[in-house]
C-alpha cells in the first residue's frame, strides 16, 4: 500500500510503525472472508481492509478522530483472525492499537460512553471492587427493560452478564508458593488475574494443583494484577503500560529471588497481552530488557504442560468435549494443537467447532461495549457448538466461558478445569451433572495426603 506521511510525521515512533504496517498491506481482501464483524455485518468499513484505509486517511492526515473512524474501529473485536489469514503478514494487530490511542486522545464520545468506558476501567481489573460491584449487579436487573429503552445496552448487559452467584474465594489466594511434595521438576510464576479470580476461580486453583501434581512448584508473585489488556484496547495507553510495569516489576523481583522455568497464563486473553510486552515497553529504557525477558518466559499453561508427562489419567471418562479455540488462543498466541492434544490424552474425545475462526464475540469487554454484534456472534457460535453434539465444552479463556455460558444450556469449563478433573481433582463447578459418566481408575489403596502446601503471604495484593 502506498503511503503519504511526511518526513516529519515519520519522526514520531507511532507513525513510523503505521507507515511500516500499512505499506505492507496489499489490498487481497482475503482477510474479509475471515473477519467475525465483516461476516456478520457486511460493511467494507467493519472489515480490516476497510478498517486499515480509514485509519491510514486519519494518521496521514494527521486529523482527530471522526465519528465514521471511531465508530468501525470500536466494533473491532481484535480478534486477529485476519493475521493468521493475511499472506503479506500485515501486523493489524499494532496497527489498530495506535489508532485506538488516537481516538481516545483526539476523538469525542458521549458522557454515557466515556462514563461506561471509565467505570470498566476502574473496576474490572481490582478484583475487591470487581467482587463489590458484581455484588450490586442483581439490583439493577428489574430495571433491564428501562435501560434498554434508555439505548443505555451497556449498563444492561453489565448487568446481564453478571453472574446470579458469586463464587467463593479461591482455596490458594494472594502471593505465595505451592510447593510439590514431589522431587522439584520445575518453579513457574502464575499470573492470578483480575475478573478470573472472581468469575471463577477454580481455574488457578486447578492449576495450581495440576502442575503441583507434578513436582512444579507454583509460585503467585506479590504486586503483580492485571495484564493491562482491558485498558490496553480502550487506547488508554499509559494506564495499560503502568499496570504492564508493575507486573514486570514483580515478576523480575521474584525471578532474582529464584530463577523460574516459565510464567503460565491460563487466560488467553491475557497471555496475548503479556507476550507483547516486549512490543509495549520497547522504547522505554528502564523497562525494554525487562519487558524483553518476561516476554521469552510467557507461555499458556497448555503450552506448558504439553511437555510434561502427566501420566496416565485417574479417572475414565465417555465424555464428548466441544474445544472452543479462543481467538486470543488461535490467533494471537498461535496455539492450537495443545489444548486438544491435552484432553484427548486426559481421555476425552475431542471435537472440532465449525466455523472455529469465527469469534464468540467476548473479546474482553467488547460484550458490553457492543452488545448487539456480540450476542449475535455468540447466538451463531453456540448453533456451531451445538453442530457437534457435545456433552460439554471446553475453552481456554475465562471471557469466552463467562460470555457463552449465558448463551446456551451445555456446560462449559475451562481445559485445565478438565484436565485436573481427569488427573484426580474435583469436578469442575458446573458439571456436576456429568459425574456419572466419569470413573475412577482403579488403585492399589493407599492414603495420600495434599499432594503440595501453599504458604500464602497476603503483603503486595493488589486492591
Amino acid at each position: 500500500m502506498q503511503t503519504n506521511f511526511s518526513p516529519e510525521q515519520l519522526t514520531d515512533p507511532k507513525l513510523e510503525e503505521a507507515e511500516r504496517i500499512l505499506r505492507r498491506c496489499v489490498h487481497c481482501g482475503l482477510c474479509t472472508a475471515v473477519c467475525s464483524t465483516y461476516v456478520v455485518l457486511g460493511d467494507e468499513r467493519d472489515s480490516p481492509r476497510g478498517r486499515i484505509y480509514l485509519i491510514k486517511d486519519m494518521l496521514e492526515n494527521d486529523r482527530p478522530a471522526s465519528a465514521e473512524v471511531q465508530h468501525h474501529v470500536d466494533r473491532c473485536l481484535s480478534c486477529l483472525s485476519c493475521m493468521t489469514t493475511c499472506p503479506g503478514g500485515v501486523d493489524y494487530m499494532h496497527l489498530v492499537d495506535i489508532a485506538r490511542v488516537h481516538i481516545k486522545e483526539t476523538g469525542s464520545r458521549s458522557f454515557a460512553d466515556r462514563f461506561v468506558r471509565s467505570v470498566l476501567a476502574k473496576v474490572v481489573p481490582y478484583p475487591e471492587r470487581f467482587r463489590f460491584a458484581l455484588k450490586l449487579a442483581p439490583m439493577g436487573r428489574p430495571f433491564l427493560k428501562i435501560m434498554r429503552r434508555m439505548k443505555l445496552d451497556a449498563f444492561a448487559a453489565m448487568v446481564e452478564l453478571a453472574p446470579d452467584r458469586i463464587p467463593t474465594a479461591p482455596k490458594y489466594e494472594g502471593p505465595g508458593t505451592a510447593q510439590s511434595d514431589m522431587r522439584r521438576r520445575a518453579r513457574v510464576i502464575l499470573l492470578a488475574g483480575c475478573a478470573q479470580q472472581v468469575l471463577r476461580p477454580d481455574i488457578n486453583d486447578a492449576t495450581i494443583r495440576l502442575l503441583a501434581r507434578r513436582g512444579v512448584e507454583v509460585v503467585v508473585a506479590a504486586g503483580a494484577g492485571c495484564c493491562g489488556a482491558l485498558v490496553h484496547h480502550m487506547g488508554r495507553e499509559e494506564e495499560a503500560l503502568s499496570q504492564a510495569r508493575r507486573n514486570v516489576d514483580a515478576w523480575i523481583k521474584e525471578i532474582e529471588r529464584e530463577p523460574v522455568d516459565a510464567i503460565i497464563i491460563n487466560a488467553s486473553g491475557c497471555g496475548t497481552t503479556v507476550k507483547d510486552y516486549a512490543h509495549m515497553l520497547r522504547h522505554d529504557e528502564a523497562y525494554a530488557q525487562k519487558a524483553r525477558q518476561i516476554t521469552d518466559l510467557t507461555k499458556d499453561v497448555t503450552e506448558f504442560i504439553v511437555d510434561y508427562d502427566l501420566g496416565p489419567p485417574k479417572r475414565y471418562s465417555s465424555l464428548r468435549v466441544a474445544y472452543h479455540s479462543a481467538c486470543s488462543m488461535q490467533h494471537g498466541q498461535r496455539i492450537t494443537e495443545e489444548p486438544k492434544e491435552l484432553l484427548s490424552k486426559a481421555g476425552y474425545t475431542v471435537s472440532e467447532v465449525p466455523e472455529g475462526h469465527i469469534c464468540c464475540g467476548s473479546a474482553g469487554v467488547y460484550n458490553i461495549l457492543q452488545s448487539e454484534i456480540a450476542t449475535t456472534l455468540r447466538d451463531r457460535k453456540v448453533g456451531n457448538i451445538r453442530k457437534a453434539k457435545p456433552d460439554l465444552v471446553a475453552t481456554g479463556n475465562i471471557g469466552c466461558i463467562t460470555h457463552l455460558e449465558k448463551g446456551m444450556d451445555l456446560p462449559i469449563a475451562h481445559t485445565v478445569e478438565l484436565l485436573d478433573w481427569a488427573y484426580g481433582g474435583p469436578v469442575p463447578r458446573g458439571l456436576e451433572k456429568l459425574r456419572s459418566f466419569v470413573s475412577d481408575v482403579p488403585e492399589p489403596e493407599r492414603y495420600v495426603s495434599d499432594d503440595f502446601l501453599y504458604d500464602a503471604d497476603m503483603t503486595g495484593r493488589p486492591d
